[in-house]
């Protein structure tokens, strides 16, 4: 199975936050359960090497979601 593209991601997303508040990381590792990604498909890079084709996926239907469709943190990581 390919890696889904971020629009059917969306709804996806939307369900993971029903319940309420969720981190973002913690609704890509369900997904990547969820969805059966292969190791492989899990560990693809962008072009950039900076972060997972899945992971930007989910981010951006995160994005596009609308406002009052759920909440999904954000953390930010401060690096030294």
């Amino acid at each position: 199975m390919p890696i889904p593209d971020y629009q059917s991601l969306m709804l996806p997303v939307l369900k993971a936050s029903s319940q309420g508040e969720v981190r973002i990381g913690q609704v890509v590792d369900q997904l990547v359960e969820q969805l059966r990604l292969t190791p492989e498909e899990r560990s693809e890079l962008l072009p950039s090497g900076k972060q997972t084709v899945f992971s930007n996926r989910v981010h951006w239907a995160k994005t596009f979601r609308r406002p009052t469709e759920g909440h999904i943190h954000t953390v930010r990581v401060q690096r030294a």
